[in-house]
């Protein structure tokens, strides 16, 4: 039992990383308009220095996995931190726009990083048996901090405080130092010690707290892995033929993940119910709901994940997608549904992406590479998501206002039928197996 209680701690350490992520991605909503009239912004310029944080993170999440490849896992997640910090406090001091803009880029740089980072990192230290409940804690802060962020906007916003925009942005600067600081209390990798330096003695040091009952098998796989293992850690090692499947299947998750259009809803659900019809004070609220249906969801994959396994949810979530797209886009194209409906419809979509796409993403790249390639690899899988997330949220107000939302909905569904018959015939179940096991079969048995 101490050993579940500090492997949790570990891994739920690591993954308050995503509790930043989500609180940073979504506390720019309150101070955005505050920011255009203060320093009067053009829209061009407004949507730069908003957009800011996205570019880092694209950068952030390409370029993570190298200082955790060379200088460790910990000393990674401590700067993450840092980052935050720096940002967060820059952010709300910031005298200009060209410093806002700076600030939020380095804020978008430690979401890059952490979405590399941390899943890599609670999958090496975590025992198989629950390794998708405890990475999959990642994604269930990513959205907890999005939640947090509308709450803290709200107090902060109807407290009365002058320049409140300025305190909505700086407090993420105290959860922030409360990460550095915890991150002084978790171990090195076990994992990254053996691939690095052949540290036998304190791997299993570590893995005897985290995972007593497999620290021996954890070990003796972990060397076997290193003697068989010859290629160096690299991006371009990612495409040599021995390892190209494990490097595609982690681009196509990240791939389908934002052709479900998470990313369009997630950031433009007001807009899209306006163009139903909708009041904007009840577009609001039901914006409100989408992360109460998001946060429900992450919690209810969070649960199933280690108990029906990774491909069992991209099912549940695929034919989610596929059901409430098509409603979705119906209620645009087809006659008779009364716009009232399209909240529920994308509750639905919520729901679906939430359970399936949204828990098993970063569980499942960070299981797809062996240990020397790993930071390569879910850098290339973030990255994936980040610049696909980056493409469809700048394209799809101008598509939407001039096609309709409508027909891109069903886009996004023939997608999802895509990703349903990539889970059918090429994704493997990796649920309860080792990370060693899981290569094993990657390379050498493998094809579907």
């Amino acid at each position: 039992m101490a050993s579940n209680k500090y492997v949790f701690f570990v891994s739920i350490t690591a993954a308050l990383g995503g509790f930043l992520f989500g609180f940073d991605t979504a506390v720019i909503s309150g101070a955005e308009r505050a920011i255009q009239e203060v320093w009067m912004l053009s829209d061009w310029i407004h949507g730069l220095a908003i957009a800011s944080a996205l570019y880092g993170t694209v950068i952030g999440a390409i370029f993570g996995g190298i200082p955790a490849d060379r200088w460790g896992r910990k000393k990674s997640l401590l700067w993450i931190g840092l980052l935050y910090f720096v940002s967060a406090v820059g952010s709300g001091l910031a005298w200009d726009v060209t410093s806002f803009t700076l600030f939020r880029f380095i804020g978008g740089l430690g979401v890059g990083a952490s979405s590399v980072v941390a899943p890599m990192y609670i999958s090496e230290i975590a025992p198989a048996k629950n390794r998708g409940l405890l990475v999959a804690l990642y994604q269930f802060n990513i959205v907890f901090g999005i939640v947090v962020a509308y709450v803290s906007n709200y107090l902060i916003g109807t407290a009365g405080l002058p320049e409140d925009w300025r305190w909505m942005l700086a407090v993420e600067g105290i959860p922030a130092l409360i990460y550095s600081l915890m991150i002084f209390r978790i171990p090195e990798s076990p994992r990254w010690l053996i691939s690095k330096f052949n540290d036998q003695a304190q791997a299993r040091a570590i893995l005897t707290r985290t995972d007593p009952e497999g620290v021996d098998e954890s070990i003796r796989l972990a060397i076997a892995e290193e003697k068989l293992e010859k290629a160096k850690g690299s991006f371009s090692a990612l495409f040599n033929k021995k390892y190209f499947s494990s490097t595609l299947l982690a681009v196509m998750i990240a791939f389908f993940n934002q052709v479900s259009g998470i990313n369009a809803i997630i950031y433009f659900a007001p807009r899209v119910f306006e163009m139903a019809g909708i009041s904007t004070e009840n577009a609001l609220i039901s914006t409100i709901g989408i992360g109460i249906i998001n946060l429900f969801g992450t919690f209810l994959g969070l649960y199933l994940i280690d108990r029906l396994g990774r491909i069992k949810l991209m099912y549940i979530g695929s034919f989610g997608y596929i059901i409430s797209l098509s409603l979705m886009a119906y209620n645009f194209l087809g006659p008779g549904i009364p716009s009232f409906w399209l909240p529920i419809f994308v509750f639905g979509f919520i729901l679906s992406h939430a359970i399936g796409q949204g828990s098993v993403i970063w569980v499942f790249i960070s299981e797809m590479f062996p240990n020397e390639l790993r930071a390569y690899g879910q850098s290339l899988g973030s990255f994936t998501h980040w610049i696909l997330a980056a493409v469809i949220a700048n394209v799809f107000p101008f598509f939407a206002n001039q096609f309709g939302p409508g027909y891109i909905f069903a886009f996004f569904c023939l997608m999802m039928v895509g990703q349903l018959i990539w889970v059918r015939f090429k994704m493997p179940e990796t649920k309860g197996r080792s990370l060693e096991e899981i290569q094993k079969d990657l390379h050498a048995n493998y094809v579907r």
